[in-house]
């Protein structure tokens, strides 16, 4: 037995897109409005065969909508098997309706959620659907390529869609995990510097300890060998994070570097920075983190705020948690785009997720953008 080719046998594993969304009021509106339309339509055509019976066949199939999502190829089946059979026996084709045009819809949900496996069985119904139609004389042979077209056109929108819906979601699980690898590159390099700190000192109290000697040099002993294996293994861990590239024990950036920004920029709008709290013993984590966050707002309102004079940057502390704020006064018709967030902004979030905060932007009700972060003090999500 011949092997299978190499691309069939990638469509046929091609598993479903999971999860499916939901079913939202839309799709009951969805729903009503085409209801009314099938009954507009069978009321008031005159050149339909069999007014009553075309109707409720199609009536009868609108609820396939509702399940198109989460078993494409039941629905298909059920609607193209009924639309495929009605003609032979029946006095008049169904699909003669305008408003049956909702069936494309079950072909691109078809290819758009379901497994290839699934894509493969439904276009056989499919094809069954268009060529019984052309059998059985209820369209000519232009219409004919019409229909073929038309379900082409709706199968290859689904494909593009749903790749196009993994390679952002293959992006944004990058981003994901490229910012927690720069979480874990401040983790270690924070408990890097005391760790070597500590080896330091416990060679030098072992230096010391000449005069006495006993149970305080055994356990200096104990604290060097333990402190250098530390060091070691996140010296290794951290250069599989970094790909390679040399550990820094070098401090990373803190709330008061924030204050750099300021200074930073020689062109472009002015940046003003604001800390106000006790913000002198944040853990070094939080302190590297709302620093990023600062860096990557500023940096964002600078790129796309446009015609902006100004950019605000605020921390302020209380007992419990850290508050950033960065707004800037763009125009409000230039305000970055609603839709989906930009990689930057995934990326800020899921490092203020990783931290037990929260990280959110958007427009001003008058004019500019603000991205607004909350982290709690001790970092207890780290």
């Amino acid at each position: 037995m011949s092997p299978m080719h190499p691309r069939l046998h990638a469509v046929l594993t091609e598993p479903r897109v999971s999860p499916a969304p939901s079913r939202t009021w839309r799709d009951w509106a969805v729903i009503a409005a085409l209801a009314l339309a099938i009954v507009v339509e069978g009321t008031f055509r005159p050149d339909l065969p069999w007014r009553v019976g075309c109707v409720v066949v199609v009536l009868a199939l609108l609820p396939t909508l509702l399940w198109r999502r989460t078993a494409p190829l039941a629905m298909v089946v059920i609607a193209f098997g009924c639309t495929t059979a009605a003609p032979f026996v029946l006095p008049g084709d169904p699909c003669q309706l305008f408003t049956a045009s909702f069936l494309v819809l079950l072909v691109y949900a078809l290819f758009r959620w379901g497994s290839g496996r699934e894509a493969v069985l439904g276009s056989f119904f499919v094809v069954a659907k268009v060529t019984a139609a052309g059998l059985v004389g209820s369209v000519d042979g232009g219409e004919l390529v019409a229909g073929f077209a038309v379900m082409f056109a709706a199968a290859t929108l689904g494909v593009a869609i749903r790749f196009r819906a993994a390679s952002r979601l293959r992006e944004l699980d990058r981003v994901k995990l490229l910012e927690r690898e720069r979480l874990a590159r401040d983790l270690h390099d924070t408990v890097a510097h005391h760790v070597s700190a500590m080896a330091i000192r416990a060679q030098a109290g072992i230096a010391a300890s000449a005069t006495q000697p006993g149970a305080a040099v055994e356990a200096l002993h104990t604290i060097e060998a333990e402190a250098s294996r530390a060091l070691a293994e996140m010296r290794a861990m951290v250069r599989v994070l970094r790909r390679n590239e040399p550990a820094d024990l070098a401090p990373n950036p803190q709330v008061a570097d924030i204050g750099r920004l300021a200074g930073q920029f020689r062109s472009g709008p002015a940046v003003d920075v604001e800390l106000r709290g006790d913000l002198g013993d944040l853990p070094p984590t939080v302190g590297s983190a709302l620093y990023r966050l600062a860096q990557e707002s500023v940096t964002n309102a600078r790129r796309h705020a446009r015609h902006a004079t100004r950019i605000e940057v605020s921390v302020a502390a209380d007992d419990t948690s850290v508050r950033l704020r960065v707004s800037d006064d763009g125009e409000a018709a230039a305000a970055r785009p609603t839709g989906p967030p930009g990689f930057g902004l995934v990326g800020m979030k899921e490092r203020a997720d990783l931290l037990g905060g929260t990280c959110e932007a958007g427009p001003d009700p008058d004019r500019g953008w603000t991205v607004t972060a909350v982290l709690p003090r001790e970092g207890v999500g780290a």
